[in-house]
């Protein structure tokens, strides 16, 4: 350890009291699993606001307050469209979606797909979040966290070179993680998103603020040297950024994405004790999500004035950190950005491990005990961690975290989000054209990807499109391919297998009267109303 990091011993005993804390949880939790559905989805027991707060939590990632505030220096406050769009799309998803989820009993979210489709298209899909669970949100977590550790130690290991030490680090964090993961599931993973759902919340809005108090709380001074644009959610085609187009056509894809169909994020949906429980756990996410522009945008695009020749965005949060913070209050940061490299690592390898255990382990093996299933979940998720760790130093490699991460998601998800949304509101769509769909729109998007990058088939790409834009294009034609498909594949489904699957013939159900303050409706109109106020005033 290098003899002058930057952290006092008040500072180390905070984190170590977290992590403490952490621990302490994930062996309560551990003694009560029984059960592979103990493991998997907390026995199906969670409540609204566990669910709102472990939603926020798991998204709010290590990747996210670094990338957030990188990408907000480098191009402006536009980015910040990934998080306000998530409350839209969630409540699509609660209104929609969930009572699908709910009432089918499903485990993981591909099962639909086999009761909509057949089982082909369950298991492709399957295949392809673990993929994207541990390749980009694992790794992605593990490689943001080593960041962050890297700048407050140097040096981890006495005696070990960088590359070799940032290796180590990656080891350390992805150790932790998997090991109270693998013993407590996804009881412990939520019970533990609460505490860093707070640490995040309060160690963001002491950034803000101090950053903030960088320019004597005046609006007027934080501004009067940011580029033109800087401040605009809404940026012009030719900027550099997430452009207007992007926002309206790609957004909404990725945000579908990751918030419906994303077997880490929904996998707190589905451990719901009821679909009021899980509506309004949703309902609660997209409220939270609406803070970020104002706590972990903000001080990013400010933080342009303050440092103006940082070589590496990346390096944003974690400066803002270790310069404006007093003693004490960099511990709590710290937490914070600890909490959120947990909360990233430990959600997506329990829901690798799910898929894995239930839609690949289990139906080879349906006589397998509870309690051998649960053995089998918590292999995997140490196998899992393994694959992550050694994978997360080479996104060094790539121009940001932020754009690895998005640009990577609109070329895969295009061809799921057609198959799941004329899955719903489509009846004609069969089990054939689904699983077409899902081939020829992967290969499709490989197609684009090659042509949109320099250098690969062509020296100067013929495709030159924000990879939002070409994510709204992609889903476009996925939903045509999957029409042609379906009518020309084979006979629609017969009404009385899908019935209980789509919307056709359904209206939106009442369900018992409750108080005003109850009903998801009144949530979603709240949550739609304070999205419209704060798009009128950062336009």
């Amino acid at each position: 350890m290098s003899p002058d990091f930057p952290l006092a011993p008040l500072d180390l005993a905070i984190i170590v009291g977290y992590f403490a804390v952490v621990g302490i949880i994930g062996y309560v939790v551990a003694q009560r699993i029984e059960s592979g559905e103990d493991l998997f989805l907390a026995g199906r027991t969670l409540a609204w606001g566990t669910i709102g707060f472990s939603l926020f939590a798991s998204n709010i990632s290590s990747t996210t307050l670094i990338g957030l505030a990188g990408d907000a220096y480098r191009t402006g406050i536009a980015v910040s469209n990934y998080e306000w769009m998530a409350g839209i799309v969630l409540v699509f998803i609660a209104v929609f979606f969930v009572p699908f989820f709910i009432r089918s009993g499903l485990t993981t979210i591909p099962e639909y797909l086999e009761k909509r489709f057949d089982v082909r298209s369950r298991k492709y899909f399957s295949g392809l979040t673990i993929f994207t669970s541990v390749i980009i949100d694992t790794a992605g977590g593990i490689y943001a966290g080593t960041l962050v550790i890297k700048t407050f130690f140097p040096d981890l290991i006495p005696g070990m070179g960088p590359e070799m030490d940032f290796y180590v680090t990656c080891f350390i964090l992805a150790l932790i993680a998997g090991v109270y993961t693998a013993a407590g599931g996804l009881a412990a993973v939520v019970y533990t998103d609460i505490l860093q759902a707070v640490i995040l919340l309060v160690g963001s809005v002491f950034i803000a603020g101090i950053t903030f108090a960088e320019f004597d709380f005046s609006w007027a001074q934080a501004t009067a040297q940011l580029p033109e644009g800087h401040l605009s959610l809404m940026r012009p085609m030719g900027a550099e950024g997430l452009p207007w187009l992007g926002t309206l056509v790609g957004v909404p894809i990725l945000g579908f994405y990751y918030w419906g169909l994303n077997q880490y994020i929904v996998q707190r949906i589905l451990g719901a004790r009821d679909l009021d429980n899980a509506r309004w756990g949703a309902m609660l996410g997209g409220l939270l999500k609406l803070l970020p522009l104002f706590i972990m945008v903000l001080p990013g695009a400010f933080a342009l004035q303050l440092y103006p020749d940082l070589g590496n965005p990346d390096q944003v949060f974690p400066t803002l950190v270790t310069d404006l913070l007093p003693v004490g209050i960099v511990g709590l940061v710290m937490a914070g950005l600890i909490a959120a490299i947990m909360s990233t690592i430990d959600s997506t390898l329990n829901s690798a491990s799910t898929l894995i255990t239930i839609d690949f382990v289990k139906p080879r093996w349906p006589d397998l005990t509870p309690q051998q299933v649960g053995t089998v979940g918590r292999v995997t998720t140490i196998i899992l961690m393994l694959f992550a760790a050694v994978w997360a130093p080479q996104i060094r490699e790539f121009p940001g975290l932020w754009s690895y991460i998005q640009s990577v998601l609109s070329y895969l998800v295009p061809p799921v989000v057609a198959v799941f949304l004329l899955g719903i509101f489509w009846p004609r769509t069969n089990g054939s054209g689904a699983f077409a769909t899902l081939l020829g729109g992967h290969a499709l998007s490989i197609t684009v990807f090659l042509c949109a990058q320099d250098g690969l088939l062509f020296a100067d790409a013929p495709i030159d499109l924000h990879f939002t834009i070409i994510a709204g294009i992609l889903t476009a034609l996925c939903l045509g391919m999957l029409v042609a498909f379906s009518l020309t594949l084979g006979p629609p489904p017969a009404e009385e297998e899908i019935d209980d699957l789509t919307w056709a013939n359904r209206v939106l159900e009442t369900g018992p009267a409750m108080a005003w303050y109850k009903n998801y409706r009144v949530h979603a109109a709240t949550v739609l109303a304070l999205t419209a106020v704060m798009l009128v005033v950062f336009w």
